[in-house]
């Protein structure tokens, strides 16, 4: 939150203070400038900022002579997807402009996206490879960066097994870095492997791919234009994603679209408002139950669509009419009256699109609050259609595209999971031994849970959320065979995780700490050692090329702008130094080129091509996204289709799934779910995941199928077997037919794709009824299904035929799989209304992911009289993430130059503090940080508001001296998570941040 400035530019005692460690002194505006390493050229920039965007930028002096070029890359902050057109000159980056044909951002930035070159000539960088050696930073070639690195990794991995050497990945990896980590990873012989998306929307993923097939955004940004009402929880698009709120507020504009906005906090977004919902923290199910109530009480639900579409309803009902005005505004502090307005509101105003982000999913029951706000929009009708659909905004640029990629501990790319029909699949692909692979994973002996042996490369890895009790928690409470001795900071930020006093001393029991980033990020100065401390510099993503997934599941292709700056290099390459080293860079890249020690990028986007059947990300060929990006200017600003052109009738970005091969030329799906055009065209039904009969009730649709389908009916999932049940399979080409065969098992030979224009029964191909056949022929070819299929034969087969490849199914209400089959509210870990605690208890104690987690062990302790405040945190316009590589850009750092903590008047006065107070904020565990006070009304009485994007200091001490010496972040500052607690979302270990307690004591 931009502060109140007293003049009309920054006030000098506080610009002076901020910089005084670095500048040794006071300095004025030109001095800061100056000193910032940027010059008359660069400094011509920032004057050119005017309502979010830059004008076209000068070549720097002595460039004149160079021709510019213009590169079009994304912008590598939120998921918005904003292209950003690079001005390039003798190979030097010298100007910016916003991309104003992309159908994104149209021509608008926020401040991050203005500053982007910054990032990558920022002066702060990591310049080249170093290691901490007696306490100080020594550099160091690459070459020795990896020996030195790998000999360590293999002495572990000999002595503790591969569990114990931690891969953390990143969301700032491009859609090839993402699945090459997570084929490394499989390389190496770990699950151990994860990213942000652990700490951001896992919860999402859970709870929407549970509910209706698919963990993502069902519709779009641009969709929203459509929408007739727009609910917004636990998100605030002004700061978080500001592009995003242009989209908004054109459907609110133009549509008289009203906008809900429901947040404990009045946000810049609440601003907008035309009715703005105040709840306390944690209490997300009881406030959507306290809305359904009225619908269903004033039959405003669409029947119809429940009866052909939803399972489950029925046992919400139940659970929502125990939710009564009464009770609800007990739980939430939202009125009755208010929460009826709101639920006729949304009865009137259909179709209505329903959005969240972090506010709701980090919970330690994250995944009942993404179920309920999904709930919601099924029984509201709001699904598969145009303006509905549930929004989820994503944070950073490509967490959705690294989550697809497979970079999270549970799962390879695709979704497939670590199933043994799993690996199969991508070994397949990978055109890897079987029994190679397997031998590089551990195997726990005696361990299975039926007391025989567990096989790692089967189990879930630690989340990265929990990576510090890999190493902490005693190695016998583990499921793995030792402890983590070994931690990868590959583009991750420590500072946006909890319980950083326990990261501090997980840190400093590790054998190494390794950080591989453009930037050195918190971990070079958290950790508390004098030793075994490496930083790696990766080049930024403006100095590589490849695709990204915006929030919308669009993909992207960026130019390379720039050549790796200093001794930096792009992080695919760092991924070859490491295979090499190890040992098994022939195997890896065995189908992608190597050039000038840098895989082939479009290698590697072929190959994930070749895989990626489940989600679709085997239409999008790089040849496809690269005419996208050259065609902007052709694309739908609100359907995203090309009208006209060489993508005609294509939706921008071939948002996945776009089925089948890139020959097939899908168009790829902008509103998932939708019945109202076929399927070749982008619609569907829901998933058929769940089965086929639940309880003696029937799971698939019933009466509703895409525009086109030749079923008229709900189906399950296609597969082989299915194919020749409806006379179809003769609709294969002979290789179709052959690939099928070879992932059956019945050909030792990987067949080639020449016969691709012919069906099956004029190839090679012996007929159904081959006495020769093996006699389990029938049984194996019948199972290959959709998903496992390489030719990508029977999803063209079930298309041509206009079915959906993963079947017609119903959405359910009701996930029987996991703790809360019907979302329930469950108390905080940390709660100030200790009365709620024994009707709304939280889990008991459990251990799943590797690690025991506590929670009604926890919940039974009364911090509340200690710690009376309730703590949550937020994100800020002018920083991102961790806050490492924006605060370490001197336009956004002289825009935010203090960490802060808001409190509401009442309770500052009760407190004796005055707004700009240093004050000390107290956690129940022990941390404690020192910020300035921010008295306002933007947060209730008795709850707290942090920013989670500072840094550099640690309970009162400030750590610059920590840092290599010129890469220091401008701004450092207390990270509020220091401050925040335990607490883990039952289903996939998601960290609590939005619901703790505190204290607050004039510093």
């Amino acid at each position: 939150m931009l502060k109140k400035k007293a003049a009309t530019t920054a006030r000098s005692a506080r610009l002076a203070s901020t910089l005084s460690e670095f500048t040794h002194g006071a300095v004025d505006r030109r001095t800061f400038l100056k000193r910032s390493g940027l010059t008359i050229g660069g400094a011509a920039a920032i004057t050119s900022l005017s309502g979010g965007m830059v004008r076209k930028a000068k070549a720097a002096d002595g460039a004149a002579d160079g021709a510019v070029s213009v590169k079009k890359s994304v912008c590598t902050h939120c998921s918005v997807g904003c292209t950003v057109l690079a001005e390039v000159q003798n190979g030097v980056w010298t100007g910016q402009e916003p991309g104003f044909d992309s159908p994104f951002n149209l021509g608008a930035h926020c401040a991050k996206g203005a500053s982007v070159r910054e990032h990558a000539h920022g002066e702060r960088r990591l310049k080249y490879p170093m290691k901490l050696v007696g306490g100080k930073w020594q550099r160091l070639s690459w070459d020795e960066a990896i020996n030195e690195v790998g000999d360590k990794m293999l002495e572990v991995r000999e002595a503790a097994g591969p569990d114990s050497v931690y891969w953390l990945g990143s969301a700032k990896h491009s859609n090839e870095q993402s699945y090459l980590l997570r084929k490394f990873a499989a390389y190496w012989g770990t699950n151990n492997v994860d990213h942000q998306a652990r700490i951001c929307h896992s919860t999402t993923v859970a709870g929407v791919a549970n509910t209706w097939g698919y963990g993502a955004m069902t519709n779009s940004y641009n969709d929203i234009h459509n929408s007739k009402a727009i609910f917004l929880i636990g998100g605030n698009p002004a700061e978080a994603h500001p592009v995003s709120l242009l989209h908004l507020l054109k459907a609110k504009e133009e549509n008289n679209a009203p906008l809900i906005v429901c947040d404990p906090r009045f946000t810049r977004t609440a601003a907008h408002a035309d009715e703005f919902v105040r709840f306390r923290p944690g209490t997300d199910v009881a406030l959507i139950w306290g809305i359904l109530y009225h619908i269903f009480e004033n039959g405003w639900e669409d029947q119809q669509f429940i009866e052909s579409r939803v399972w489950g309803m029925d046992q919400i009902r139940a659970e929502v009419a125990n939710w009564t005005p009464e009770k609800v505004e007990n739980v939430t502090g939202v009125p009755g009256s208010q929460l009826q307005r709101v639920a006729r509101t949304m009865a009137q105003n259909r179709p209505g699109t329903l959005i969240w982000c972090m506010g709701g999913t980090q919970h330690t029951n994250g995944n009942n609050n993404t179920r309920a706000y999904c709930i919601l929009q099924l029984a509201l009708g709001n699904m598969g259609k145009a303006g509905g659909g549930t929004n989820i905004f994503r944070g950073h640029d490509n967490v959705q595209g690294a989550t697809d990629l497979g970079v999270l501990a549970d799962t390879l790319p695709g979704y497939y999971g670590l199933t043994d029909g799993a690996w199969a699949h991508w070994l397949r692909v990978w055109e890897e031994d079987p029994k190679w692979m397997r031998d590089r994973f551990a195997v726990m002996v005696g361990k299975g849970d039926d007391g025989g042996d567990r096989p790692m490369i089967n189990e879930t890895g630690i989340p990265v959320s929990r990576w510090i009790d890999g190493v902490l928690e005693q190695k016998e409470n583990l499921v793995q065979p030792e402890n983590t001795k070994v931690m990868v900071f590959w583009g991750h930020a420590p500072n946006s995780q909890t319980r950083l006093p326990e990261m501090q001393k997980a840190m400093s029991q590790l054998d190494m700490l390794v950080v591989i980033d453009p930037y050195p990020t918190m971990t070079a100065v958290l950790q508390d050692r004098t030793d075994g401390v490496y930083l790696l510099p990766a080049s930024t993503q403006f100095e590589t090329y490849g695709s990204v997934t915006a929030s919308n599941r669009s993909l992207q292709w960026r130019e390379k702008v720039v050549e790796p700056l200093f001794e930096s290099l792009p992080d695919h390459a760092i991924m070859l130094k490491f295979a090499e080293k190890f040992g098994f860079a022939d195997r890896m890249f065995r189908n992608i080129a190597i050039e000038n020690g840098e895989p082939l990028v479009e290698d590697i986007t072929r190959e994930f091509n070749r895989g990626m059947w489940t989600i679709g990300y085997t239409g999008q060929s790089p040849e496809r996204m690269k005419s996208h990006m050259q065609n902007q200017h052709a694309f739908d600003r609100t359907t995203l289709r090309a009208r006209g052109g060489p993508n005609d009738g294509d939706y921008y970005g071939l948002p996945w799934p776009s089925w089948g091969t890139p020959e097939m030329n899908h168009p790829g799906s902008a509103n998932l779910y939708d019945v109202s055009i076929p399927v070749a065209e982008g619609g569907m039904g829901f998933r058929a995941r769940f089965g086929v009969e639940r309880d003696g009730d029937n799971l698939l649709a019933e009466g509703v199928y895409p525009v086109g389908s030749e079923i008229e009916d709900g189906y399950p999932e296609f597969t082989f077997a299915m194919l020749q049940e409806l006379g179809w399979d003769g609709d294969l080409t002979a290789y179709e037919r052959q690939m099928i065969e070879y992932v059956a098992g019945f050909r030792d030979e990987r067949p080639t794709n020449t016969d691709i224009g012919e069906t099956s029964q004029t190839g090679d191909i012996p007929s159904d009824n081959d006495d020769s056949r093996p006699s389990d022929y029938a049984e194996k070819m019948g199972a290959v299904n959709w998903k496992t299929d390489l030719s990508g034969g029977i999803q063209r087969v079930a298309i041509a035929h206009g079915c959906a490849p993963y079947g017609n199914a119903k959405a359910r209400a009701v996930v029987w799989t996991f703790p809360d089959p019907v979302p329930i509210h469950r108390e905080p870990l940390y709660t100030p209304r200790r009365d709620l605690v024994a009707d709304y208890p939280t889990y008991e104690d459990k251990t799943f992911w590797r690690v025991p987690t506590a929670y009604a062990s926890i919940q039974k302790d009364d911090y509340s009289k200690d710690f009376p405040m309730i703590m949550t945190s937020g994100r800020l316009v002018e920083y991102e993430g961790g806050g490492d590589e924006t605060r370490s850009n001197p336009w956004l750092a002289e825009l935010q130059q203090q960490m802060f903590v808001e409190i509401n008047p009442s309770d500052a006065n009760n407190l004796g503090v005055r707004d700009n107070d240093n004050v000390w904020l107290h956690s129940p565990e022990g941390g404690k940080i020192l910020v300035a006070a921010m008295v306002t009304e933007r947060v209730g009485q008795g709850v707290v508001f942090t920013p989670f994007h500072f840094g550099g200091y640690f309970q009162g001490n400030d750590l610059r001296a920590k840092y290599p010496d010129g890469a220091d972040p401008y701004v450092l500052g207390e990270a509020c998570n220091t401050a925040q607690t335990y607490g883990y979302d039952s289903v996939t270990q998601m960290q609590e941040t939005k619901s703790t307690l505190c204290r607050i004591e004039a510093a």
